[in-house]
């Protein structure tokens, strides 16, 4: 059996790392004096092991909402006798200035930090613990971590066990000035990105003489001249949105492999690509293997004429480039950035992967590239590929699936992300892509829709989120998450006033969520406030005067969460729940698809017998027996009126406390009724289980009753009979059917429904 993209399991130290962080108390730790996480005193880990769990944990804490945090998770790491850290990557605000300092007595070799804003000049001190071990830092986008925040910064030696430490973010105050580079002898690769304007970025960078790769993206450069100390070490250097000049471009290193000097094409700046440039670039860097230039608009054609582009199947070979200054190269280049510039649009282009918008692979090697550090264009990128997606074919699926994933995980808080990747995922997993798609890929896109809800209300987020979700099996898919996706379409319902589509969207969600699911499943959906909410949409909807697809849907889904659960019903009676069936009633006496449905939930009600009282009322009664002759649906809503009829004529004539309507008269419209419909119609319905029906047949109390059951069956049965024959006979039909029979009256219906299951 050929596998489906996305079907490679999770290694087994994945698994077991991932269930450990979920069971810290059963596993690795106990409950240390003040609730404090404390790690066993038997347990030894290595860096392996140690690195691991923390860039799981902080995984799961960005992606998973299940996924309980633990205040004193980095005091785990405090002691490197019994726990080695080596290798750290922590991400976005979460993590706090205490959450370095446990850990400060690690020897760690790679430190990366991105987006984390809640780390303050504190930190900066925590860094120095680290300098004579790290070999790779970054602090891409921790702007704050250059700032003081109240109080005075602890050194790296000083405790902070009995501190209470503020919760909120760093704030900007006053700029670190004390903190430098020195001493950091063995670190070769830095980010700095983002580094605030404020900061000298030639001061902080001057101790350090070793460094082999760094990245001074978005960084205000007072003069770049000082990079040449390192122009016989630099092997990468990324200068993203950073003010270039010809000078820098003649000091660069022949020994640079990596040379980034893009930036985004809507930015100002008094720098212009020209052929001689570039051709400049490629003469002085031999080594180089990598280039980045998007963003720059060419003052010059580089170039070839156009028949000359032409000739040939698009080739590799730098002497075929279709630019000019690249057929200096010695050989292709492994990666070329050319996205947002017309160079993508060539035919010969001398690189093995190649950033652009020209076709499917550009975009995806252009999502690839700048997702972690450059979302802006990510984001353009990820909507280039949800037009290929919706107006043409997208050829590689898994590869962009799996770019989608990686981004809307990266990015949870970016929104503009979260729109265009949530879109793309609808047309990603639509009809046209699902047979070629895992169980374990199309879980994964379920999660990160589920994160994109939960983070944002805004309008076209819910929307994009909701359209995806109803690409998949409802409710077989989506069970994993049950409970969290009802919780989400609940929480989009509260609103008053909610926009129309997302209103009618979410509601199909419900109700599909609680169609063909087990009753433990429907009650607790129902004690979310699921009922309460439909019968809030319902009263808005009869406060409009509009009988839509929302008022449809609403009743269809508390026709299905009242199946077989009596908690549910009960909470339908007591938010008023008869009383807007009256009035949906009066206000749309010829809307036949609400009436079904209306019918149908009261069915459910009627089969509860401590509730049936509730509905044996005047008003009620006559209500259910004027619509046994509604010819609506077919026979649904007759059928329907006079099942919650028989139910309560099932309860005997004691029970029958009123004067009007009288009991026999009601009877007798239900046995004409009755024998006015076609044995043989085709259903609107679907039954999980014919018990509330087969309580009614061994029974001398109520013969109509009996005889709306039996016909019921028979009607199943024989207009679907591979489906409905099995489950009486599972549920123990025939032998109540033959109890049947040995009463003194048979109708002819019920030896007739005996014969046909026999």
């Amino acid at each position: 059996m050929a596998t489906k993209a996305g079907d490679n399991p999770d290694s087994l130290m994945t698994l077991t790392t991932v269930f450990c962080l979920r069971n810290l108390r059963r596993t690795m730790c106990y409950q240390g004096p003040l609730n404090k996480l404390c790690l066993r005193s038997d347990i030894f880990l290595p860096s392996e092991i140690c690195d691991k769990l923390v860039n799981t944990y902080m995984e799961l804490v960005h992606t998973d909402s299940n996924f309980e945090p633990e205040e004193s998770f980095f005091q785990l790491f405090s002691d490197p006798r019994s726990t080695r850290l080596t290798r750290v990557q922590l991400r976005e605000d979460f993590v706090r200035d205490r959450d370095l300092e446990a850990i400060r007595k690690q020897d760690l070799i790679e430190l990366h930090l991105t987006y984390c804003n809640g780390l303050s000049s504190r930190s900066l001190k925590t860094l120095a613990c680290f300098r004579d071990t790290l070999v790779s830092l970054c602090l891409f986008g921790c702007s704050n971590i250059f700032y003081k925040k109240g109080g005075a910064p602890l050194a790296c030696n000083e405790s902070t066990e009995d501190e209470e430490e503020e919760e909120s973010p760093a704030s900007r105050q006053a700029l670190e000035t004390d903190f430098s580079f020195q001493g950091f002898n063995r670190l070769r690769l830095l980010n700095l990105g983002g580094l605030p304007d404020e900061v000298d970025a030639e001061a902080l960078l001057r101790p350090l003489r070793c460094v082999t790769s760094l990245d001074l993206s978005n960084v205000h450069l007072l003069g770049t001249a000082f990079l040449a100390q390192w122009k016989d070490r630099l092997a990468s250097l990324v200068l993203y949105n950073v003010d270039l000049s010809e000078e820098l471009i003649v000091m660069l290193s022949g020994f640079l492999r990596h040379l980034d000097i893009s930036q985004e094409s809507m930015r100002v700046t008094k720098f212009k690509m020209t052929r001689k440039i570039l051709t400049a670039v490629v003469q002085r860097l031999p080594h180089l293997v990598s280039l980045d230039i998007s963003g720059h608009i060419m003052l010059d054609n580089c170039t070839v004429p156009h028949f000359e582009e032409a000739m040939g199947r698009p080739s590799t070979e730098p002497c075929k480039s279709s630019i000019h200054p690249f057929r200096e190269l010695k050989r292709p280049l492994q990666f070329l950035g050319l996205y947002d510039t017309t160079l993508c649009n060539v035919t010969h282009i001398p690189a093995y992967k190649v950033t652009g918008s020209k076709n499917e692979e550009q975009v995806l090697n252009a999502i690839e590239a700048y997702t972690e550090f450059r979302p802006e264009l990510a984001h353009r990128a990820i909507n280039q590929l949800f037009d290929i997606a919706r107006i043409q074919h997208c050829n590689q699926l898994l590869r962009a699936l799996q770019l989608v994933i990686g981004a809307l995980k990266c990015h949870k808080y970016d929104k503009s992300i979260q729109v265009t990747g949530s879109a793309a995922l609808f047309y990603l997993t639509n009809t046209e892509y699902r047979s070629d798609q895992s169980v374990l890929l199309r879980r994964q896109v379920i999660q990160v829709v589920l994160n994109g809800m939960e983070q944002y209300q805004e309008v076209t987020v819910q929307r994009n989120c909701c359209l995806t979700l109803c690409n998949f099996s409802i409710p077989e898919e989506l069970e994993f998450q049950y409970r969290r996706v009802n919780q989400l379409l609940l929480k989009i319902l509260e609103p008053a006033r909610q926009d129309e589509s997302i209103q009618r969207i979410a509601v199909h969600l419900c109700n599909a969520l609680v169609c063909q699911v087990d009753n433990h499943h429907k009650e607790a959906v129902g004690k979310m406030g699921f009922v309460k909410t439909m019968l809030n949409l319902i009263q808005k909807k009869l406060l409009d005067r509009m009988c839509d697809q929302v008022m449809e849907f609403s009743w269809s889904a508390l026709w299905n969460i009242t199946d077989e659960t009596p908690d549910n019903c009960q909470m339908f009676l007591n938010c008023r729940g008869m009383t807007l069936f009256l009035d949906c009633l009066k206000e749309f006496p010829d809307k036949q698809e609400l009436h079904r449905n209306m019918l149908g939930l009261l069915g459910n009600v009627a089969e509860v017998k401590a509730l049936r009282p509730q509905l044996l009322t005047p008003q009620f009664i006559s209500v259910f027996s004027n619509l046994l002759d509604s010819k609506a649906d077919g026979i649904e809503v007759s059928y329907n009126a006079c099942g919650v009829l028989s139910h309560i004529m099932f309860d005997g004539p004691e029970v029958w406390a009123m004067q009007e309507p009288r009991r026999e008269l009601v009877m007798d419209k239900m046995w004409e009724a009755i024998r006015s419909w076609d044995v043989s119609s085709r259903r609107n319905i679907n039954y999980r289980s014919f018990e509330p029906i087969l309580r009614l047949l061994p029974q001398s109390i109520s013969p109509v009753s009996q005889h709306w059951a039996t016909w019921a069956l028979f009607n199943l049965v024989s207009v679907y009979p591979s489906k409905y024959c099995p489950l009486l006979i599972k549920e123990g039909g025939i032998t109540l059917l033959e109890k049947v029979l040995e009463l003194e009256k048979v109708l002819k219906v019920f030896t007739s429904l005996f014969r046909f299951c026999s």
